[in-house]
């Protein structure tokens, strides 16, 4: 059982950061890649992997559209080799990095081709690129294992692309029990119709999580994630016929009513719109006992990593931020993890 940490990088806290984050007992540190919310992931990563020892480090994720296939190999490979062997390449089709460039998501299609491309790159091998042999000639993958592709899905057609093309699959749609049993059930029927062996791929999801011994205190950290979560289920285009009574109005709510200019932020247009009882269905929020016992029900669904997604309750500095909500992991790192491994 593998427990992951995402965290914005923010220059002077990333690697201080990182070096808790693995005295606490993670396994992985992602970091998103989000050009207009926060610094940059590589350089900073880089520098995380020169402050720790056994962390394995990667993008949480990065996208088709703001880095060519061949940019996104290049510094998954350097971070690969700086780190020895401790990189993880995220992909996704792509949130707020886009958005704030007046661009949508890249489409299923596009995240599946991509995916194909940066794995060819790590493997040392040619991508024909608009009319192109293109080859990283510095990578010898005899030297440099390819770090593995970890595709964040939500919907079915990407879980089913994931299945596909990915070394791990990563669930975002949220910690309730009906959603991770739906998107486990595309994903092993996918598998069973391309007869794809499942030891052939890492299954996980990214959780909301705040552990905290006041409840109350826990849903109101709980609630900017839930509504960033759930908003992913209701991007452009993207299907609701799936989606369970729990989620499916607010879904329909966020897709016009989202905050994308506060996306991340407690102060959310659309965070009245996610009340406490949502909260509560939809993350993991309260005491280590409540934690243990809803996320020992997800493990036992058959994931075997968990990409923790918590709250902070400061919102700026962007730094100050980011080392408050490690330091809401105390008690989940001390109590909740120990008992689920």
């Amino acid at each position: 059982m593998e427990f992951g940490y995402v965290l914005e990088p923010s220059p002077r806290y990333t690697a201080p950061l990182a070096a808790r984050i693995e005295a606490l007992g993670f396994d992985l540190m992602l970091c998103p890649d989000t050009q207009n919310l926060c610094a940059d992931p590589y350089s900073q990563l880089s520098l995380a992997g020169a402050a720790t020892q056994r962390l394995r480090l990667g993008t949480g994720v990065t996208n088709p559209i703001t880095r060519d296939a061949a940019v996104t190999a290049s510094a998954v490979a350097t971070l690969q080799m700086e780190t020895g062997g401790r990189a993880i390449c995220g992909l996704g089709r792509g949130d707020s990095s886009l958005a704030h460039i007046g661009r949508g998501p890249a489409t299923t299609e596009e995240l599946r081709e991509y995916a194909e491309r940066v794995r060819t790159y790590l493997s040392g091998g040619v991508v024909r690129a608009r009319g192109t042999d293109s080859r990283l000639r510095w990578v010898d993958p005899a030297k440099i294992p390819p770090a593995p592709v970890d595709i964040a899905c939500t919907g079915p057609k990407t879980i089913e692309a994931a299945a596909d093309v990915a070394d791990r699959v990563s669930f975002a749609v949220g910690s309730a029990p009906e959603r991770i049993g739906w998107a486990l059930d595309v994903l092993r029927a996918r598998l069973a119709a391309t007869g794809r062996h499942p030891d052939r791929l890492r299954i996980g999801a990214y959780v909301i999580v705040v552990c905290d011994r006041d409840e109350r205190r826990a849903v109101r950290l709980a609630r900017m994630m839930s509504g960033l979560i759930a908003h992913f289920t209701a991007m452009k285009h993207a299907p609701v016929e799936h989606l369970p009574p729990q989620l499916k109005p607010l879904a329909l709510q966020l897709r016009s009513a989202y905050d994308m200019a506060r996306h991340n932020l407690t102060s959310g247009a659309h965070l009245p719109l996610v009340d406490d009882d949502f909260v509560r269905w939809f993350s993991v929020c309260g005491p280590p006992a409540l934690c243990i016992d809803r996320l020992g029900e997800l493990i036992a669904m058959g994931l075997d990593h968990l990409y923790v997604l918590n709250g902070s309750p400061v919102d700026e500095p962007h730094g100050l931020k980011w080392e408050s909500a490690v330091n809401e992991l105390e008690l989940f790192a001390s109590q909740v993890m120990p008992a689920l491994r």
